[in-house]
């Protein structure tokens, strides 16, 4: 699919001149470092050097005090504590964090004292669920610490509080009109909370709480370092902004997984064959070092497999497991659940695909809507995105649900709010929620040609006419020159990349091939490529999902690339690598 190339602009000369020579770096790096509103030396030094000692004090967060007096009284009384987080792996890292805590602070007889559970994706859905208050009420637990959900679970929390049992709640959504009557309401996106940061994870402000017990009880900090892995997957796999405190807590995450992972996260490296060493070696270019990238695209979806297919629960047991034959035995059954996962996730995106194709008048439709009785409810949010790919248009993705609804799952573009469209529907639905890029909904099944009708007619009157067409932002123009390895090791320091400070892309132009391009693993494009116009060794490429462009380069070898700057270890090697996400042919 074309797509349009958008350069932002460049920070004027003199500063980044002036950036270049004092920090001495290359002036494409001070030229991005002012681009991303970074122009003093002791914020950029902050950026540059994340400091542990900078995460802001867990008692600013509101109702904080009041969580770490009752987990406190819990554990002083031998209460039993319940740890409850939702089935994605936001959820599941929150409750692993918590309940490893838990372990350690009670000591070895944990199991009378704590649990954890996890709701079933299918029969529960996402937050507390009565059959988990229900669970709680029967065995006599009378302190639930919910994390990722329960700021909107006003009424089960009112049902578990008239049965004894007490709930402290660990969010980072949006609240409702009125709070629940928990306890204690630990989120940083309350209406009243002043916490200085807003956009922790639900793993995240779980961990604030650790932290704040273990700070007001003077207990060592190693016991909160811990689990900065655990966070630092949070973050990378629900896609929250990578600044601030998010970024120190991703930082010291990644260092934890790369020196001493937990027998759980090592074990789905191992399997996923990312090759590292333990602890990386340090002062060289070939040590492989775990990122963001693999967090979000290895680890994480391995973690989320077990919710999608079976049961969270899974993926919690693999995240707390301590011993290694136990942890390799989980992470090979949640492999085979990911493997089942992709098998289904690619057959319903055909299918899904061919029956939007399947009608000549789809073409002219600004907005896809399909539905399968077949499709596995977990996996019809991956069939929506891939559909956005392909087509980018706002998607809805349906199948039958357990409860005799159909469930769905929605996607958007850049240019439409599919919050507001769902909405503007939500006569005719029984449930729905999320936000501008991302919801969820259900319907009765009488319904769903009445959906589609007004859903499109919305997507139509709110939508630009001309042609919908992905954009990309580019960051600087670069000669291929410049890029060596001292660029390369002035890049990394802008690490961790993600939302709020993504990998920067970067455009050459009248690019030439150095020979024998070739398809490896038959979609993707792999060659060498250099500037006629400058002297610098050909670079290597790799091109993803971009086979296309191969016999276009071999009749026409001037081109233009978008990419990242990465670097490749193979056979104990590592070299510079341009990752291309586009490529123009000149004519």
């Amino acid at each position: 699919m074309e797509k349009r190339w958008i350069l932002k602009d460049t920070p004027e000369i003199q500063e980044v001149q002036r950036l270049s020579k004092e920090l001495d770096i290359e002036q494409p790096l001070a030229a991005l470092l002012l681009q991303r509103g970074f122009n003093e030396l002791d914020k950029i030094d902050d950026f540059f050097n994340p400091d542990i000692e900078k995460l802001h004090d867990p008692f600013l967060m509101l109702d904080m005090d009041k969580a770490v007096k009752r987990l406190s009284k819990a554990i002083m009384d031998n209460e039993k504590i319940m740890v409850y987080g939702d089935y994605d792996v936001d959820g599941t890292s929150a409750v692993a964090l918590m309940y490893s805590f838990l372990r350690e602070i009670i000591g070895s007889d944990y199991r009378k004292f704590v649990e954890y559970y996890i709701p079933d994706r299918y029969s529960e859905g996402y937050g507390i669920s009565e059959k988990g208050i229900q669970y709680c009420i029967d065995n006599n637990f009378t302190l639930l610490i919910s994390l990722d959900c329960g700021i909107k679970a006003n009424e089960i929390i009112d049902h578990a509080q008239a049965n004894g049992v007490d709930v402290i709640v660990c969010d980072h959504h949006l609240q409702g009109d009125e709070l629940p009557n928990a306890v204690a309401i630990l989120d940083p996106k309350r209406d009243a909370c002043t916490y200085p940061y807003k956009e922790l994870t639900g793993c995240g402000v779980g961990f604030k709480l650790v932290q704040g017990y273990c700070n007001h009880y003077n207990l060592p900090d190693e016991l909160w370092l811990d689990l900065l892995d655990l966070v630092a997957i949070s973050i990378a796999s629900d896609i929250v902004s990578i600044t601030g405190e998010n970024r120190i807590l991703a930082y010291y995450g990644l260092i934890s997984i790369n020196c001493f992972p937990r027998m759980g996260v090592k074990s789905i490296i191992e399997q996923a064959n990312i090759r590292v060493q333990y602890p990386p070696k340090e002062n060289t270019i070939f040590s492989r070092q775990i990122t963001i990238s693999d967090l979000v695209f290895f680890i994480g979806p391995k973690i989320n497999a077990a919710g999608r297919m079976k049961s969270g629960k899974e993926s919690v047991r693999l995240l707390v497991c301590e011993d290694e034959d136990k942890s390799k035995e989980i992470g090979e059954n949640i492999e085979e659940q990911n493997k089942e996962r992709k098998e289904l996730d690619k057959k319903a995106t055909e299918e899904a695909v061919n029956q939007f194709v399947s009608l000549e008048s789809n073409k002219e439709k600004k907005c896809i809507v399909v539905y399968n009785p077949d499709w596995v409810k977990g996996i019809i949010g991956i069939v929506a995105s891939r559909l956005v790919e392909e087509f980018y248009r706002p998607v809805v993705v349906f199948t039958d649900s357990t409860d005799g609804l159909l469930t769905g799952s929605a996607r958007s573009i850049k240019e439409f709010n599919i919050y507001d469209g769902i909405d503007h529907c939500s006569h005719l639905l029984e449930h729905f929620g999320g936000h501008k890029y991302a919801a969820g909904l259900s319907l009765k099944k009488e319904n769903l040609e009445a959906f589609k009708i007004q859903f499109e007619q919305f997507v139509i009157d709110h939508i630009q006419e001309e042609p919908l067409v992905p954009e990309i932002e580019i960051d600087l123009k670069l000669d291929l020159s410049e890029i060596n390895q001292s660029f390369v090791n002035n890049l990394k320091r802008f690490a961790p990349f993600g939302p709020g400070n993504m990998s920067p892309l970067f455009l050459s132009s009248h690019v030439s091939e150095a020979g024998n391009p070739k398809i490896v693993g038959e979609r993707h494009l792999k060659m060498t490529v250099f500037q006629r116009e400058t002297k610098h060794e050909p670079l290597d490429v790799i091109a993803f999902n971009q086979k296309e462009h191969f016999e276009p380069i071999l009749k026409n070898n001037d081109f233009d690339i978008l990419y990242h700057v990465e670097e490749n270890t193979w056979n104990n090697v590592t070299n510079i690598q341009l990752n291309v996400k586009d490529i123009r042919i000149n004519e």
